[in-house]
Order: structure tokens, then C-alpha cells, then sequence
């Protein structure tokens, strides 16, 4: 893509009116891949405890082990991927061989046992999917340009939770009559149609320059994607991949401990349509929640909506021990699609924010991902050491006092990023915090 189309974007206060076709392309990217970008997610422990089992060494414990370590290796490609985003201008055949391995690393497993395996493929489907956030993101800010991103990052994520609504609610009614396998197949399945889709956005039509967060007139296009050192340069960007990794050290692991304790109360016939329903529940309420957040945001501002997601996370963990009742749980699991839908909304516009007409958006992403991926690796291993050794209950509560202590931490600490200027980049804070 030639500086020219950088201009269509830049030069006119970063307006771009992408084709009809790009966007229902993107609409329907965003649908499908919903459920192939996270892999098989809370299932995998369902499938390994209800239907490996014991016999085979699989509990709380090992699960949770499996989870950390992918997350682990997850992590560590986070910061590449971003780069690799933002260096690339194939950004549609990498979305595709993506999702390719992901599926393919989950559709192995119904033929492996062993740990060593099995840890094996969750790690490739983590390392694989840490290209789908930062490309999303760079797709659409190469589509739309900066002054549209909030509105349509709000709208992707409407469709992310829309797509993973109807794969849940799809794969809870087949389990109830096929079993846990069911979502392999249906996995195969979302995976051949979110090719399709990315294949509906015209490659030309991807400002590689505004993808990268180009937009000021100085950026240069010959600029080298930043590095881990991107993370460090920046106060803002570092505090916020903090809270990050608080906000996901805190969240990661509840609905897989949901998914564990329904399959220990209702067996593993009616666990994986129980958590699904949990799942769908939750989406249902993200979808206007991205909608809102993605069209409000600027007038709000940011950190009003982020402390909304930390408190709604904080009273999720505690409610979740009032009582083991399938029906109360899934009733919990509703907050989800408040916290989590804000946090997946804001994440990249925050992002944007803090690293606005410098090319580095994607990298940024990478590198605040990290640190969110450190606090989800550790979730289930920290979850399931405190239900094998405390209960359920005790790891709950000890997951909403993480929760708290974000709350508290994005209170005192965190500015709005909303007016971030250029000019305040050596602070790393915006120019009205700065100023304060």
C-alpha cells in the first residue's frame, strides 16, 4: 500500500469510507472466528476431566498445568506477533494460516492422551492465537482509519460475542446428544467459514500505514515495528499492561472453575451444555456491551468504563459462592458479559490511545498482551491449587480480591487516556494528566 492511501486517511482527520463488501467481510470475520481464536477455551478442561479423567491423570490440577504452560509459550509470541503485524502486509494470509493451526492443534486431541502431547497442541493453538487480537485490530484500523476505530472496534467485538453465542448455544444442544466431541466438529466447521470471510476483504483496500497506527504526518513508512522495549518507554503503557495482567489474573480462571464444579454437581453428560449455556449467557450481554462501549467511549471517556469492568469482576467472584446451583451459576456468569465485554471493547482503543501516530499500535498490543498473558496463564494454575487444596468457594473469593485490588490500582493511578497527546510521549501520559 502506497503513502497515498495513508493520506486518504491521515489527511482527512483520519475518515476512510471502506467498501460495502470490506465491511460485511470484517462483520463476518469477526462472527466466525469468534469461537477458532480461543481455541477450545473452557471445554478443555471439561473434555479432560469428564472424559479422560482420573484413570488417565487428568484432574484440576493437571489441567491447569496444561493451561499455564501453553499460556506461558502464549505469552512470549505476543510481543513478535504485534510486530510481525505491523511489519507484514499479508495480514489476510496470515489471519488464514492461523487459523488453520489453532484448529488443527484442538482437532488432534480427541487422538492423544498423553500430557506431553497434549500440552504439546494447546501450546501451538496459544502461540497461533496470539496473532488474531493485534490483526483484528490492524485490519480494521487499515479499513476505517482513526477517527471511526472506537465505533468499529465496538462493533467487531458485538460480532465476536454474537459469534460466540451461537457456537456455544450450537455446541451445548449437539453435546446433550453427541457429547463433549461435538465441539471439535463444529470447530472444523467455523474455521473453513472465517477463511471465507477474511477472504471477502479486499486486500487493496488495507492501509498498511494507518494498520500500523501511522497517522501523523511525521510517521515515517520505513519505520521499524517497536519492541519489548515499546512496553518500557511509555508510564501509560506500562501501568495499563499491569492492570491488564491483574484484570485477566483475576478473570482467566472463573468460568474454567465454573466448568469444573458443574461437572463435579451435574456430571459429565450435562457439563459441557451446562457451560455452554454459561457461555452464551455471558455473550448475549456482550454483545450490547461492546455495541455501547465502542460508540460511547469518547464521550465518556475511558477509565469510568474500564473501573466498571474491575468492579462488575470483583462481584462476580464472590456472588459465585453464595451457592453450587447450576441455575444461580449461570445467573453469575451474566456479569461476565459486562466485564469482560468492556475489557475486550477498550483494550485496543486504549492501546490506540496510548501509542496514537507513532507505528507502533500493533507491537504495543503485543507487548501490553504479554502481561495480560502472564496474569491468564496464572489463573488456572492459582485456581486450581486453591480448589484442590481449599474448595471452590476459597478460590473464588481469593479471584474477586484480585479483582479489588485492580479496582483500587486503576482508581488512584490510571489517567483517561482519551486526549493523549503526541507531544506527551516521553511522560507516557497524557497531556491533561501530565499537566495535573
Amino acid at each position: 500500500m502506497d503513502r497515498s492511501a495513508a493520506a486518504n486517511g491521515a489527511g482527512s482527520g483520519g475518515v476512510k469510507t471502506p467498501s460495502s463488501k470490506a465491511l460485511r467481510g470484517l462483520d463476518a470475520l469477526n462472527f466466525f472466528l469468534a469461537d477458532v481464536r480461543d481455541g477450545l477455551g473452557p471445554y478443555l478442561a471439561i473434555y479432560l476431566i469428564a472424559v479422560r479423567g482420573p484413570d488417565q491423570g487428568w484432574n484440576e490440577a493437571t489441567t491447569g498445568l496444561v493451561m499455564t504452560i501453553a499460556g506461558i509459550l502464549g505469552l512470549v509470541a505476543q510481543t513478535p506477533a504485534g510486530a510481525f503485524i505491523d511489519k507484514t502486509n499479508h495480514k489476510r494470509a496470515v489471519v488464514i494460516g492461523a487459523a488453520i493451526a489453532v484448529t488443527a492443534s484442538c482437532l488432534v486431541l480427541p487422538f492423544v492422551s498423553n500430557f506431553y502431547v497434549v500440552t504439546a497442541t494447546q501450546s501451538l493453538a496459544h502461540v497461533a492465537g496470539t496473532i488474531f487480537p493485534p490483526a483484528l485490530a490492524a485490519i480494521t484500523l487499515g479499513l476505517v482509519g482513526p477517527k471511526m476505530f472506537s465505533k468499529r472496534i465496538g462493533r467487531n467485538e458485538g460480532f465476536n460475542h454474537a459469534g460466540n453465542a451461537t457456537s456455544a448455544a450450537v455446541a451445548g444442544a449437539l453435546a446433550y446428544f453427541f457429547g463433549p466431541v461435538v465441539v471439535f466438529w463444529l470447530m472444523g466447521i467455523l474455521a473453513a467459514l472465517s477463511i471465507g470471510a477474511m477472504l471477502m476483504v479486499p486486500a487493496e483496500e488495507i492501509d498498511d500505514d494507518l494498520a500500523r497506527g501511522m497517522t501523523s504526518p511525521e510517521a515515517k513508512s520505513e519505520e521499524e515495528p517497536a519492541s519489548i522495549k515499546t512496553l518500557f518507554k511509555s508510564k501509560g503503557l506500562l501501568l495499563f499492561a499491569v492492570l491488564c495482567a491483574i484484570f485477566h489474573l483475576s478473570n482467566a480462571a472463573m468460568l474454567t472453575s465454573v466448568g469444573q464444579l458443574l461437572t463435579h454437581i451435574s456430571g459429565k453428560d450435562h457439563a459441557t451444555s451446562l457451560i455452554a449455556i454459561c457461555i452464551v449467557a455471558a455473550q448475549c450481554v456482550m454483545v450490547p456491551t461492546a455495541i455501547f462501549v465502542g460508540a460511547k467511549a469518547d464521550a465518556i471517556g475511558r477509565k469510568p468504563i474500564f473501573l466498571v469492568a474491575f468492579g462488575i469482576l470483583a462481584i462476580r467472584g464472590v456472588l459465585y459462592t453464595f451457592s453450587d446451583n447450576p441455575f444461580w451459576l449461570v445467573g453469575v456468569q451474566l456479569l461476565d458479559g459486562i466485564g469482560a465485554g468492556i475489557f475486550g471493547a477498550l483494550f485496543p482503543i486504549v492501546v490506540a490511545d496510548l501509542t496514537r501516530g507513532g507505528g507502533r499500535f500493533n507491537a504495543a498490543q503485543g507487548a501490553v498482551a504479554t502481561a495480560q498473558g502472564i496474569g491468564a496463564s496464572l489463573s488456572a494454575t492459582l485456581a486450581g491449587v486453591i480448589i484442590v487444596s481449599a474448595g471452590y468457594s476459597a478460590a473464588f473469593l481469593c479471584l474477586a480480591a484480585i479483582a479489588g485490588v485492580g479496582f483500587a490500582l486503576y482508581l488512584a493511578l490510571m489517567p483517561e487516556t482519551r486526549d493523549f497527546a503526541p507531544e506527551a510521549a516521553d511522560s507516557g501520559l497524557p497531556r491533561a494528566a501530565a499537566a495535573a
